[in-house]
């Protein structure tokens, strides 16, 4: 049946119908609808045979599924980019020790950076891990590739990257989906200690069986057979042609120059295109995508080179087809053949960071055929546009969240002890504590780095106090070898566990201390406070962050304690709870603004005279009637 799906929800489908019946991941924007699609299939009865979880953080994730997969199951692995960095460890013995059932990981890498913090590319990723990658352009030929990568990978027994990006996870199409699907069931473990057990010597013998593994793989990319070679394993099968991943197509008679493209780079280019080909004659041209980047379909980008003069490369993130083609050049140099120039983000051409466009592949494009300089295609084209540039709305708290009030709190308590602190924060909405006038995150680096950097920063600034935000799944995610060690080593640090009870930022998944799983049966909650007692901190306070001189109270008697301590502040995301009554403006308001400039709720503004209250955003939660020195702000009624 044919349905209207965003790309993560398409490729959810396409693992269901290959067979998937593992299915585990962490949340991360852009790649947690994946998830949340295969859990409403298996709730509704449309997906059988499938075990779906969010595991506590990736690395659990994938070492779930490596079980499964030695096991037989297909298994699928979902996360953003960076948590492929917490996945790695399991991922590059993985490789090594290889699987029975397709293991493929959905990697979904965020160009711009939109919802995260580094632009890495797991390409780069997949050719250090000697893992196959298969890159996209769109929903349906993800689709397509989804099954394949499934295949690929239980022919030659080796995990499959799928890599995706923000806006083919998050565009939408009308795809063909089946109504029912049902999950390849493990055919069980079978016992081999020559493999599944890691040893050094066993290593050294894989890491030979990789190579082989990588030159069967970009033969198949490639198109070429390699029939007649000696198999890998029992069930090795005759090569396919994977070729259709890597189009070319040639517009023209004897084209000189070449374009590359990789992911969603392609369909950017294809536009800009097809609009410069009804502003202008084009001379011909050769067009390449590349699907499979690694291992590179060298064959098949060697012939894409005959005849061409120059080649220009489109892609996100890095400069990873480019590379390959110019080292394809000094390949060709020496087997006597013509080289090409080849242009992309390394050498100049474009940009070096962020996404790519229509508009900017336009240009680029009238650069390469030496056209005119032309105003690129925009909204303004169809009067759509506004003619002026609209402000920049950042991001902020939610109206009513409670970390508003445990930042205030932790802030005011340094301010009546008279010492000076630093505020180390972490990956979740509370990295928003750091825009004014809160102004209470002083560094970010990865999720549960805020509790251990804390530590390294009161061994260089004895003097100071340290403060360390996690919120409660990223404590549980990253963050309880970060208070161990705090432990361990007694540094004079103090943790502030945001707890709202939810995984919030990413849609409010659940996690180890919510006491339901993904799909809603009760489990054991992990209790926070537990948790520290049993890693050794000695001194735990809590609070309601919407109670101001509860909270300030609790704050100073943690960061007064000398060595590691605690300081929980509980209440609810607001996004579960049933907002309160509003809160008021009374006349005895004298606009000093100080509701305004101290915790920065947007459902307060200034009418020019006195603070004025957005009843459709204000929650009731009542913190700005603490803060408030006249009482000016009552609840409404």
């Amino acid at each position: 049946m044919k349905k209207l799906l965003m790309g993560n929800e398409a490729f959810a489908c396409a693992a269901l119908e290959a067979g998937a019946s593992v299915i585990a991941g962490y949340p991360g924007t852009p790649s947690s609808e994946v998830i949340e699609t295969v859990a409403k299939r298996v709730a509704d009865g449309s997906a059988t045979g499938v075990h779906v979880e969010w595991s506590t953080n990736e690395k659990a994730a994938l070492e779930v599924l490596a079980g499964a997969a030695y096991s037989g199951a297909r298994t699928l692995f979902t996360c953003k980019q960076v948590g492929l960095n917490v996945a790695s460890d399991p991922l590059m013995s993985l490789n090594y020790v290889g699987v029975e059932g397709g293991c493929v990981l959905y990697v979904a890498d965020d160009p711009g950076p939109i919802s995260s913090q580094t632009e890495q590319d797991t390409r780069r990723f997949a050719s250090f891990a000697k893992v196959p990658v298969f890159d996209p352009c769109n929903i349906e030929q993800g689709m397509d590739m989804m099954g394949e990568a499934f295949a690929l990978s239980e022919r030659y027994q080796m995990p499959v990257i799928f890599r995706s990006t923000t806006r083919v996870c998050h565009s939408s199409t009308f795809v063909e989906v089946e109504p029912s699907t049902q999950g390849v069931q493990a055919k069980g473990f079978t016992k081999d200690d020559s493999r599944f057990v890691i040893f050094p010597r066993r290593s050294y013998r894989a890491h030979l069986d990789i190579d082989q593994r990588l030159r069967r793989t970009a033969a198949e990319f490639s198109g070429v057979g390699q029939k007649g070679q000696p198999p890998l394993s029992q069930t090795d099968e005759e090569p396919v042609d994977l070729s259709r991943f890597n189009p070319v197509e040639t517009v023209g008679e004897a084209p000189r120059l070449g374009i590359v493209c990789g992911g969603v780079s392609t369909a950017y280019v294809r536009e800009a295109l097809s609009i410069l080909a009804q502003r202008a004659e084009l001379p011909a041209y050769r067009l390449m995508q590349v699907g499979t980047p690694y291992p590179f379909p060298e064959q098949r980008a060697h012939e894409f080179c005959e005849g061409l003069d120059r080649i220009v490369v489109f892609e996100e993130l890095d400069h990873v087809l480019e590379d390959e083609f110019v080292k394809l050049q000094g390949m060709r140099a020496m087997a006597g053949f013509p080289t090409v120039r080849v242009v992309g983000r390394n050498s100049g051409f474009g940009q070096v960071a962020g996404e790519n466009t229509v508009e900017s592949s336009y240009q680029l494009l009238v650069e390469c055929f030496g056209l005119e300089a032309d105003v690129p295609p925009t909204l303004a084209d169809e009067g759509d546009a506004a003619d002026c540039e609209l402000p920049v709305r950042p991001p902020v708290l939610c109206a009513g969240c409670p970390h508003r009030g445990a930042f205030y709190a932790c802030k005011q308590a340094v301010r009546k002890m008279r010492v000076k602190a630093t505020f180390s924060g972490d990956i979740g909405c509370y990295t928003l504590g750091n825009a004014k006038p809160l102004d209470a995150v002083d560094t970010c680096l990865c999720m549960g780095a805020g509790i251990t950097m804390a530590q390294g920063l009161s061994v260089a600034n004895p003097e100071v106090k340290q403060l360390a935000f996690v919120g409660d799944s990223t404590f549980f995610a990253s963050g309880m070898t970060g208070v161990a060690n705090a432990v361990y080593n007694n540094h004079d640090i103090t943790v502030c566990v945001l707890d709202n009870r939810i995984t919030a930022m990413t849609g409010g998944q659940p996690h180890p201390g919510t006491g339901n799983t993904l799909m809603g049966t009760a489990s054991e909650p992990l209790v926070i406070e537990d948790v520290l007692r049993a890693l050794g901190v000695k001194c735990i306070t809590f609070a309601n962050p919407h109670h101001l001189d509860e909270s300030i109270a609790a704050a100073r008697e943690a960061i007064e304690f000398e060595g590691p301590s605690a300081v929980i502040f509980r209440a609810p995301c607001v996004n579960l709870i049933k907002p309160a009554a509003p809160a008021a403006i009374t006349d005895a308001c004298i606009g000093c603004k100080r509701c305004i400039t101290q915790i920065g709720c947007p459902a307060i503004g200034f009418d020019g005279e006195k603070a004025v209250v957005d009843r459709s955003l204000c929650n009731g939660c009542g913190l700005c009637m603490q803060v408030c020195p006249f009482d000016a702000i009552v609840k409404e009624g």
